[in-house]
């Protein structure tokens, strides 16, 4: 029997495997849902992985509270390389429960898709790696490591303080970042090119207090209105975003976002204007991007007719690979200093940073997963950047400088991970658990050199 084959046996396993993962709410945030949650989702993981081999596999506490599954599993072969698998278990919020068409954390099929939180962000890649270990049995002519995270979705860097300090816990000649997904379904793709990150809190301080509208506006300053004004200076007439300090007209060399799917995937009608002077992939892959998350202002419901004294904004800042993290969160910094009218005493926070990243797809880990990915999908792989940010890819990347990073994944633009209505497309896991399981058995004889060079990355 092919791998195929034993994948597609799999499948009725996996679905039900999926389903008691997503029923456990594990919001790693404890002001939302209880920890114990999170605790039972690693447990189940854990035991899943232990179950076939990995006799090792222990929770291990990170900096910030959460617990990461850790473990290994090695093979008989001296020469054989090292390949850590990585994906995370804990969720997002399910945000308006209302927005759902199904419950939440119930897996439920609509027109063939498996909607329900986490079913592609990021649990439904823990089954594809599961499938795929399930269908090649005792066959595993590789190393294999594996980390599954616990607090990925709240940005806090638990697992980015972990491996530096436990750097030969996690070492391998390739790591498998399971967290990203293709450009469509049935569409294969590595994502080569991650944005950075700068979250900050800017506050606006205007006056003691209150005042009366009627009585004092006009030369009294307006928080809000002087907040409201550098916000609008953080973009031009066009949708660029303009950051003093920052080039805003790079342009992506890799794959091509067609304008048509973008709008379809982001629920915009047909010919409805995009933002920016350039294409769709400049502007989600190679530039930088603001994007205003929030604002605490009094609410039109319950508003008086008085000047607001203070307002704040929360703000994110994607930055493509050639800009620092630590570039960006100064020029945007003194940009919203130098944007303040009207003297209004300005202060920023810094809630989070992270680099942008950039991956090197020379090796022959690259070459064996794009062999395994045309085989299983019956068309080339393509090389993608993704708009959002892993910093912990940086981490591997500083950490272990010749292991081949490959970020892959279940969560095809359709998945709305984040969102109200997540949701995977099963065959996104039948495939790619196809394609990791082909790796997987053909990497053994590419990594075999790799290994031979770098004898540190032995288990």
């Amino acid at each position: 029997m092919g791998i195929e084959e034993r994948v597609a046996e799999q499948m009725p396993r996996m679905r039900q495997e999926l389903a008691e993962l997503v029923a456990i709410p594990s919001v790693a945030d404890p002001r939302q849902f209880p920890a114990e949650e999170c605790a039972r989702a690693a447990d189940w993981v854990s035991a899943a992985f232990r179950e076939l081999g990995f006799a090792d596999t222990a929770l291990h506490e990170t900096a910030d509270g959460s617990k990461a599954v850790v473990g290994s599993r090695p093979c008989s072969r001296p020469d054989a390389p090292t390949i850590l698998l990585y994906a995370h278990y804990d969720v997002q919020p399910p945000l308006d429960a209302e927005a759902w068409r199904t419950p939440p954390f119930t897996l439920t099929e609509v027109d063939g898709r498996w909607f329900g939180r986490g079913t592609a962000d990021c649990k439904g890649n823990i089954l594809m790696h599961l499938t795929a270990l399930r269908a090649l049995g005792d066959d595993i002519p590789v190393n294999l490591k594996l980390v599954v995270e616990g607090s990925e979705e709240q940005g806090t860097g638990g697992l980015e303080d972990f491996v530096p300090k436990n750097a030969d816990l996690l070492r391998a000649d390739t790591i498998l970042v399971c967290d990203t997904g293709n450009a469509a379904v049935g569409a294969p793709a590595a994502t080569v090119s991650l944005r950075g990150m700068v979250n900050v809190v800017v506050h606006v301080d205007a006056l003691p207090g209150e005042l009366h509208s009627g009585m004092f506006g006009g030369p009294a300053p307006d928080a809000l209105a002087a907040l409201l004004s550098m916000l609008t200076s953080l973009r031009d007439e066009h949708g660029e975003t303009t950051v003093h300090g920052l080039p805003h007209d790079q342009t992506w060399s890799g794959a091509p976002y067609d304008p048509d799917a973008f709008r379809r995937d982001a629920g915009l009608g047909e010919g409805e204007s995009l933002l920016g002077t350039g294409t769709v992939s400049d502007m989600l892959w190679a530039r930088p991007a603001l994007t205003v998350l929030g604002i605490d202002c009094p609410p039109v419901v319950g508003s008086s007719a008085a000047i607001v004294p203070r307002a704040s904004a929360r703000l994110n800042l994607r930055i493509p690979p050639g800009t620092e993290a630590a570039e960006a969160e100064s020029a945007l910094r003194s940009h919203l200093a130098a944007a303040a009218p009207w003297g209004v005493a300005v202060s920023v926070e810094t809630e989070a940073t992270g680099s942008p990243f950039r991956a090197d797809t020379s090796g022959p880990a690259y070459d064996a997963m794009r062999a395994a990915m045309r085989e299983a999908y019956g068309r080339d792989m393509v090389l993608l950047g993704q708009g959002g940010s892993i910093p912990l890819c940086n981490v591997f990347a500083d950490t272990y400088p010749d292991a081949e990073l490959i970020l892959m994944g279940v969560e095809e633009p359709q998945c709305l991970i984040h969102a109200p209505n997540e949701s995977v497309d099963p065959t996104e896991i039948e495939r790619l658990a196809v394609a990791e399981a082909l790796f997987l058995r053909s990497y053994a004889n590419a990594g075999t050199a790799a290994v031979a060079a770098d004898p540190a990355t032995s288990p």
